[in-house]
């Protein structure tokens, strides 16, 4: 449960929002450009009101990911590492891997 406070269009408490809410969607990222969290790159892009920036792989350290299961923030390299949170245990969704390049500047 998050204390966080979510932009966008989440759901639940767990940052769950109407464009993914299965079980393992419980990540929110915090966005480079506003600093604040949403759960996925449609909220930002339909609430923000200016584009998404990626963080660059320079800042891989920045506290940028959010478990909406108990609240811990990971730095962008350490949710990049896991496949949950180490804090919780709670499972990530895998699908997200699929929008790394939303988010974070690949190599």
């Amino acid at each position: 449960m998050t204390g966080m406070r979510i932009h966008g269009r989440p759901v639940d408490d767990q940052t769950r929002c109407v464009h993914y809410a299965t079980e393992l969607d419980v990540v929110a990222i915090r966005f480079r450009c506003c600093g604040d969290y949403y759960p996925c790159h449609l909220c930002h892009e339909e609430c923000a009101g200016h584009p998404a920036e990626q963080w660059p792989l320079a800042e891989r350290d920045r506290l940028a990911v959010l478990c909406g299961v108990c609240s811990t923030e990971l730095s962008i390299a350490g949710y990049l590492e896991t496949t949950g949170c180490p804090a919780c245990g709670a499972d990530f969704n895998p699908g997200c891997r699929l929008h790394t390049g939303l988010y974070f500047e690949t190599a």
